[in-house]
């Protein structure tokens, strides 16, 4: 998958060239990474790439002509999706990164700066992606996060494929406790079924603690789960 990303501070994004199986699956080109400076597209002598916002207001606007600019420039690939980095955008899923990773052999990654982006880049996007309600002072940390999750859901990056179906989030439910040795440690224990060697009890208990886990913690993911479940008993 070929990875392009539109900003202003590229140095962020190199550590993810070093990062573990995500910098092994760049080194090994499963993926690629590429980045883009506006500033390297901005007419005047100074690569200016902002300015003030009409009405006026606090902060400066990162100006439309340098990053359309960068965007028309990157090679494009048949299956191509842009992501604008964006606080006011759909919260990030695993379902996303899913579909990102099987559906597209290139994702573009756009990253605003100062106070925001004049709204004629979002036209740019075809998605708009939020890590979480908050505000960072980049786009390139919530980009990061995308290419973490994608690149290690592509063929080859990770070792067993079959510990990518059953971690937390990929069926709408947290992950079941893990536990290794030794048996005991400071008073707490291993569960006995984990040791009994049944693997049936084993799944039950496994399913078990997920359902519980997400109904504790993750309420809204729960409800999300029995509606998936319900419309899937429905059309069976």
């Amino acid at each position: 998958m070929r990875l392009d990303v539109v900003t202003l501070a590229p140095e962020a994004l190199q550590p993810l060239l070093t990062l573990g199986v995500i910098g092994r699956a760049f080194q090994n080109g499963i993926a690629t990474l590429h980045t883009h400076n506006p500033r390297d597209f901005a007419s005047d002598r100074y690569h200016k790439v902002d300015d003030e916002p009409y009405g006026g207001g606090a902060g400066m606007v990162l100006k439309p002509e340098p990053v359309f600019a960068a965007v028309e420039a990157i090679p494009q690939l048949p299956r191509r999706r842009v992501l604008l980095m964006s606080p006011q955008g759909q919260p990030l899923r695993q379902a996303d990164l899913q579909r990102w990773a099987g559906g597209y052999d290139q994702l573009v990654l756009l990253c605003g700066h100062y106070e925001g982006f004049d709204e004629r880049i979002r036209s740019l996007a075809h998605e708009e992606v939020s890590i979480g309600d908050f505000v960072l002072t980049g786009g390139e940390l919530p980009a990061a996060v995308v290419i973490n999750g994608v690149v290690r859901l592509l063929p080859g990056t990770v070792g067993t494929a079959a510990s990518l179906e059953e971690e937390s989030h990929s069926a709408l439910l947290l992950e079941h406790p893990h536990y290794t040795r030794p048996a005991e440690f400071r008073g707490m224990a291993v569960p006995e079924v984990l040791r009994s060697g049944d693997h049936g009890a084993i799944a039950r208990w496994r399913q078990e603690q997920q359902r519980q886990r997400t109904r504790q913690r993750r309420p809204d993911l729960y409800a999300r789960w029995q509606s998936a479940q319900q419309a899937s008993q429905q059309q069976s």
